[in-house]
């Protein structure tokens, strides 16, 4: 008996069968997913998520070619599958509506450093983001994450006087009179990339953890 035929129909439906439901299946829910939009406490309206502006997405390409998704993640994992949010990462799970706007999606590769998905939130402060890119040290005293300087020039004082956007360094980190360090256009657009991580809205199928007592604290460890 002739076996071939019989043979070609299972290796047919295997492959079919695999292919809609790895391929076709997921494609078609995930495209299917839209923005959210819902009215926050003071009764305003609230879309999320939104594209980023032209400067955050330039951010988003430096923070990429400087392999920042080496050290850290962008996805909060559910409470019993890890600390994430009782580290104040995130205030909820990270879902699949949270990347829609993403091409593509740095979910990371491993967290030698701290999740950085509500990152925006955590740490709101432009100054902070480029002290901390300046020298972690400034920022997060016995951080192991290197120092990129070459993101910002060091240059003399000119006659008019400091510049408005020169980094306030001192103590160890001050340098030499009459000189300044100010950051680059590239910083700047990676430092709107970060400010704009926020993943703190409510969402049908991950509602937002209310903030206890000692989450404050942990948010401030994780930072």
């Amino acid at each position: 008996m002739n076996y071939g035929p019989l043979l070609f129909l299972g290796i047919l439906f295997t492959l079919a069968s695999s292919w809609f439901g790895l391929v076709l299946m997921p494609t078609r829910q995930l495209g299917a997913l839209t923005a959210n939009t819902s009215t926050n406490a003071a009764g305003l309206v609230v879309v999320y998520p939104q594209a980023r502006n032209g400067q955050a997405e330039q951010g988003a390409e430096l923070y990429r070619s400087l392999g920042c998704i080496y050290c850290h993640s962008q996805q909060v994992r559910t409470e019993g599958f890890g600390s994430d949010i009782a580290r104040g990462w995130g205030r909820r799970r990270s879902v699949s509506r949270d990347y829609i706007y993403e091409k593509p999606v740095m979910l990371g590769t491993s967290r030698t450093g701290p999740d950085l998905s509500n990152i925006g939130e955590r740490q709101a402060s432009a100054e902070w983001h480029l002290s901390h890119l300046y020298n972690p040290q400034i920022t997060s005293k016995g951080s192991i994450m290197p120092p990129y300087p070459f993101l910002f020039e060091t240059r003399p004082i000119g006659p008019g006087g400091a510049s408005t956007n020169a980094l306030k360094l001192t103590g160890e980190f001050a340098v030499g009179p009459g000189t300044e360090v100010v950051p680059t256009a590239g910083v700047r657009e990676l430092v709107e990339y970060l400010r704009s991580l926020k993943t703190s809205f409510d969402l049908p199928e991950a509602p937002l953890k209310k903030m206890e007592s000692g989450d404050d604290a942990n948010a401030k460890a994780a930072k």
